[in-house]
């Protein structure tokens, strides 16, 4: 499935997101770029059919969505009570192959239960994509394509954790027409302030 990048297609297995495979995107918050990255797959998978959204961080915008040129009635959201629930969900999905692309979020999961999700994804003509947090970069995966995305000026910066044959170290910019033309702060550039809270403040909060 092409990325609708060229830069991102010549670094990824096939020239583009492989299907029947788990894809784990990892970012340190929402909002990076991580959905709009996967926006021309997306819409491409909408014209004939469905994207599923299993438990997002957000309630999805249905107008956005649209003007994003995406198929909203092509577009299911499930919102589930457990990750072991969106986790079986997911499995469900890709076993009857009743849809074309699935976007799992997932922070705490064990290695097992990816494993689990992989062999089901093999089965299947579909494009499973899992957002998890940065910090699980180091954490061994199952998945076929590893990538780390971190936020830039006016789009973002992917950086290749894992994939087949050779991996570059160094980033590559992807820009993304959708992204807020500002700089974002990074961790390093936050100071404490150190000012006692008066009583009045800390009674209201």
């Amino acid at each position: 499935m092409p990325s609708g990048f060229a830069k991102l297609d010549a670094e990824l297995p096939g020239a583009g997101w492989p299907k029947s495979a788990l894809i784990e995107l990892l970012f340190l918050h929402s909002g990076v770029g991580e959905l709009q990255i996967l926006k021309p797959a997306i819409a491409a998978i909408t014209r004939s059919q469905r994207v599923v959204l299993i438990q997002p961080p957000y309630v999805p915008n249905g107008a956005v969505i649209r003007n994003w040129g995406i198929r909203s009635d092509h577009v299911c959201w499930l919102k589930t009570h457990s990750t072991a629930d969106a986790l079986w969900s997911a499995e469900q999905i890709l076993k009857n192959g009743s849809c074309g692309a699935i976007i799992l979020w997932l922070n705490n999961v064990r290695i097992e239960r990816l494993r689990r999700l992989n062999l089901a994804a093999q089965s299947a003509d579909t494009c499973l994509w899992v957002m998890r947090p940065l910090s699980v970069q180091q954490e061994l995966s199952p998945a076929l394509l590893r990538l780390a995305l971190r936020p830039a000026l006016g789009g973002v910066n992917v950086n290749v954790i894992k994939r087949r044959g050779s991996i570059k170290d160094e980033a590559m910019y992807i820009p993304l027409p959708d992204m807020p033309a500002r700089r974002y702060k990074l961790e390093s550039e936050y100071a404490f302030l150190d000012q006692r809270a008066s009583t009045t403040t800390a009674v209201r909060e």
